[in-house]
């Protein structure tokens, strides 16, 4: 198979044999394999190095982010489809040739994807992404390729880059959004693509560690690298977050507002208890689980408070050579 596989990497000691076990079983010999780290501190590379595959590493001054790890991977490819996957993910192994075949039957298709089955059940995030049943996540004609996918690297050069580096989030959607403003199409079969394990971590720990790395300003980091260009308009259209953080930020100026605006301060905190009480009532019936609906109130705040952070954050060009370093050059 004329494939690359990119494995991203960053810590994924107890799983990263097993993700190239089931690539190295579905590629049967053929194709590439990069192993992408974005600076482990455990026995990661150790264990990627013991295989045949091409492992490079960030160098140590660069600090990582959801966007640098496929371009890291993507410098150093060298075949004509590209298929990226976590470092704590299992390829499916008849996803590719069924992936394959949809893209030389549809010569526009930029990409194609399948599901994927999240096996974390401890975690509130997991669960909670599990239960969603957005039209993204569904088999048929997709805006983006949330968990990886096949790609085509003919359109990825015409969209510039596979990744940009600066986005700590979102990073799908903005390729999605460059290669559908130039004409590509994506598109998800409805059969298994990988098995994702995710952090086996509480909820709020997962929130915190994702706010100190940057994580949840992926969605300014986006409007930023959007600002001016072609597809613009179409990420204001299409993005349905930026909808829900409006109303974030309307509930948030609301309950500020209300203690100074009403003749008694009280009964504006009332209010304010009153209404949150409702927001997370309505989200934890939605999500038929208190706990579900409290984290997801919670998750929107920190989100909102991130958005501008992202946005103003300074930005390097996408499509610069990443410094890094091969620690096995898989030869």
């Amino acid at each position: 198979m004329a494939v690359s596989i990119i494995l991203k990497t960053l810590n994924e000691e107890a799983r990263i044999g097993a993700a190239i076990e089931s690539v190295l079983a579905a590629l049967g010999g053929s194709g590439e394999i990069i192993v992408a780290d974005g600076g482990s501190h455990d026995r990661t590379l150790s264990i990627a190095a013991s295989y045949s595959v091409r492992v490079v590493q960030l160098a140590p001054a660069i600090r990582p982010s959801c966007g640098i790890g496929p371009q890291l991977g993507f410098q150093y490819s060298r075949e004509p489809f590209i298929c990226l996957m976590d470092g704590d993910m299992l390829l499916d192994p008849g996803f590719l040739p069924e992936a394959l075949a949809y893209l030389s039957a549809n010569p526009r298709a930029a990409g194609v994807t399948g599901h994927v089955e999240e096996m974390n059940d401890t975690s509130l995030e997991y669960i909670r992404r599990g239960r969603r049943m957005s039209p993204e996540s569904r088999a048929g004609p997709i805006d983006r390729m949330n968990g990886g996918g096949l790609y085509r690297r003919e359109a990825v050069v015409q969209a510039g880059y596979l990744s940009d580096r600066n986005l700590h989030g979102y990073e799908e959607f903005d390729l999605g959004l460059r290669l559908r403003a130039r004409g590509w199409t994506l598109h998800r079969l409805d059969r298994r693509f990988v098995r994702h394990f995710g952090h086996a971590l509480n909820a709020y720990t997962l929130l915190l560690r994702r706010w100190k790395s940057g994580y949840l300003r992926g969605i300014g980091e986006l409007l930023r690298a959007a600002l001016g260009k072609p597809q613009w308009r179409r990420l204001v259209e299409e993005l349905p977050e930026l909808k829900l953080w409006m109303a974030v930020y309307l509930w948030l100026t609301a309950m500020i507002v209300l203690p100074f605006a009403l003749p008694n301060p009280a009964l504006g905190l009332t209010i304010d208890i009153a209404l949150t009480a409702g927001v997370v009532g309505v989200m934890s019936l939605r999500q038929r689980s208190l706990a579900l609906g409290l984290y997801a109130v919670v998750a929107w705040l920190f989100h909102a408070a991130a958005l501008p952070l992202g946005f103003f954050q300074a930005r390097k060009t996408p499509e610069a050579w990443i410094e890094s370093r091969i620690v096995r050059d898989g030869s």
